[in-house]
């Protein structure tokens, strides 16, 4: 019998997911990663992104911001997220309006925590485009207005 990951996701409102997995690749500060069964164990901080959960020739994925990645030795991955959205749940309109909402703030940011804020929102939001457009089959280059599908 194959050999998988125990994988957990949770915010603090819920969990979000738990399921055996055959592999699971994380957006980090320093990087994709890709948790495979046996990885070493390790803690990371997440970075806004995709989430990608493998299992059984499938993909899933998901956005996620904000958190921290946590491997344990026993094939074990937990993630708590900030915020975690399954593609299947972005709607891409409101995506699209938050995103323009945060680049507005960034642009009228009056100091550096206002700015880094903005700039955190934006990376979010930006993060649930590419995960909703990817299930859509849809590529938008931001600001332009054009999509490609």
């Amino acid at each position: 019998m194959a050999v998988s990951l125990h994988f957990k996701l949770a915010t603090p409102e819920r969990l979000v997911m738990e399921t055996e997995a055959d592999s699971v690749s994380v957006p980090t500060q320093l990087g994709e990663i890709t948790v495979l069964p046996n990885h070493a164990p390790l803690v990371a901080n997440l970075e806004a992104g995709e989430l990608v959960i493998r299992r059984g020739g499938r993909e899933e994925q998901l956005a996620v911001a904000g958190g921290f990645v946590q491997v344990k030795s026993g094939n074990e991955v937990m993630i708590l997220a900030d915020s975690a959205e399954r593609a299947e749940a972005i709607d891409v309109r409101r995506a699209e309006a938050a995103r323009e909402r945060a680049a507005k703030l960034q642009l009228e940011a009056k100091d550096d925590r206002q700015f880094a804020d903005a700039a955190a929102s934006l990376a979010k939001h930006l993060a649930r485009l590419r995960v909703a457009r990817r299930r859509h089959g849809t590529r938008h280059t931001a600001g332009t207005g054009i999509t490609e599908g």
